[in-house]
């Protein structure tokens, strides 16, 4: 599978986009001065004990405070309260070598044993805020890198579950003992296979640089604060989904294409060349067809092939994914295995569905009824292995008799929503010819106040027909000829119907609608 990643940054954030053989897959929006986002760390405030929960309310700087379930603390919370307090009186240096561990805490113990509210506590975001709720978080603080998990405050090494070759699960565990530092444990990661022993101890030592640049601001924080952030979230995507399979990164700004060189060049020398910057005057997405492919995968219907399609509606408690068949009809096939031949290719379009618009919580897909046993089970086994590449936790149940599946993925994050509908324009208002005499009157302007040399006019692609059908006798080259100005009109996928703008051909924007 040939993966491909394109990143639009546009003011303070970027959009990372990932294409399959050509297809949109993930969309991702990071913001610069996003908070709050999974793997954060902050020093927070107790605020209040709910034993009926057993839990506490956390005060981290949002403005609603953060839920810390008694199973989300970890074991070695009490060595996290002594190494926060004495960090914050200055009592406390980065190494913990000879740091005093404290007691466990039991499993099943209750909030109020271990906290008490006005304490300071340390923790890190297990799920942004979602709705009406805040973040959820944990005080069990790891710190991530490409190959390994940094944990504080244990002597345990672990190998990921997905790599299922016992000979290198062995080989990792036996590295991973061999170069872990005192204080700490590690979690070797399933990108660690066939890893060398020198690429551990690089991002060994990168993981210990970041614990030491946590400790230097837990000192000086002053609760609720941020007191470690993830990498640039280009680069963070990147640590976690990187592999061989890429043949293409490319960036639309210079800034942003330098970082995740730099980051390449730590994690796959090999692979610079890979990393492209994006200069074209065509927006970056445009050029790539992901603006199209973002219009006909959000909206509340998405055709897939052969006239079937999927209805996905959202409520509070869950989403549901209905599929039709269409007019799709087979001849020669009975209504069994149309039933199925339908199920599979919806099958395939349901996985993509839920990691493109990062849909968590539970789903129930209603797929076409199947009377056969055997042939629930093949849904069942390719709904399965589909989803082996879902990075968010997930479970799927099989088929019922009534075509039900029902799925669990794991939510960290807001769901992606992008909406595809416009407004109806007023019905008594040709709104097309209103658009291209607005346009028209603005090109005057502007070649009146000699704003430009060539002006480049972005609109719908069905404006952009209009503008330019007939070779000889198009309006954008009677306007050309009328007012003494070079134009070029460029089509836009992410546009409305009714939206324009105007560009120099600097690629300033002069003017819009």
């Amino acid at each position: 599978m040939r993966n491909e990643l394109i990143i639009h940054t546009r003011e303070n954030e970027a959009v990372i986009a990932l294409l399959q053989d050509g297809k949109l897959t993930e969309l991702h929006t990071e913001s610069d001065d996003d908070r709050f986002s999974v793997g954060d760390v902050y020093v927070g405030r107790v605020r209040k004990l709910a034993k009926g929960l057993n839990a506490a309310f956390v005060d981290v700087g949002y403005e609603k405070d953060a839920f810390l379930h008694y199973h989300d603390l970890g074991p070695q919370v009490k060595s996290w309260h002594l190494f926060t307090k004495r960090t914050q009186t200055g009592k406390q240096q980065s190494n913990i070598t000879n740091f005093q561990l404290q007691p466990l805490i039991e499993k099943d113990g209750s909030i109020d044993e271990v906290l008490k509210p006005g304490q300071n506590i340390i923790v890190q975001i297990a799920k942004e805020p979602i709705s009406t709720k805040g973040p959820r978080i944990t005080s069990d603080i790891s710190l991530a890198g490409r190959f390994i998990v940094l944990v504080p405050f244990t002597s345990r090494v672990s190998v990921s579950q997905k790599i299922r070759d016992r000979k290198e699960k062995d080989r990792l565990k036996k590295l991973a003992i061999d170069i872990l530092p005192k204080g700490f444990g590690l979690i070797v990661r399933t990108v660690a296979e066939g890893r060398t022993t020198a690429e551990l101890e690089t991002d060994l030592k990168n993981l210990l640089k970041k614990w030491r640049t946590l400790h230097r601001q837990m000192r000086r924080a002053k609760a609720p604060a941020r007191a470690l952030s993830e990498m640039n979230r280009a680069s963070a995507f990147l640590r976690d989904v990187f592999n061989s399979t890429y043949e293409r990164i490319v960036v639309d700004d210079v800034d942003l294409y330098n970082e995740i060189r730099e980051y390449m060049e730590e994690i796959a020398p090999d692979k610079l060349d890979i990393v492209q910057h994006f200069g074209g005057k065509t927006p970056i997405f445009q050029h790539f067809g992901i603006d199209r492919q973002i219009k006909s995968s959000f909206g509340r219907s998405v055709s897939m092939t052969k006239g079937t399609y999927l209805v996905i509606e959202h409520t509070e408690a869950m989403h549901v994914i209905d599929v039709n068949s269409g007019n799709r009809s087979n001849q020669g096939e009975s209504q069994e295995d149309n039933a199925l031949a339908v199920n599979l290719i919806a099958a395939q379009e349901v996985a993509r569905q839920l990691r493109l618009r990062d849909m968590g919580g539970i789903i129930v897909v209603d797929f076409i009824d199947m009377h056969k046993g055997e042939n629930r089970k093949i849904l069942h086994e390719k709904m399965k292995e589909i989803m082996k590449d879902d990075r968010a936790k997930h479970k799927i149940l099989p088929p019922s008799r009534f075509g039900l599946v029902e799925i669990t993925r794991q939510r960290v994050r807001p769901e992606m929503n992008i909406p595809t509908r416009e407004e109806d324009p007023d019905s008594l208002v040709e709104a097309p010819i209103l658009i291209i005499n607005d346009i028209e009157h603005a090109i005057q302007r502007l070649a009146k106040e000699k704003v430009a040399n060539s002006i480049l006019i972005h609109v719908h692609p069905f404006i952009h027909a209009y503008l330019t059908k007939g070779i000889l006798s198009s309006l954008r080259r009677k306007w050309q000829k009328q007012y003494k100005v070079k134009l070029k009109v460029i089509p836009r996928d992410a546009y409305k119907t009714l939206e324009y703008h105007f560009f120099n051909e600097k690629n300033e924007e002069i003017g819009k609608a």
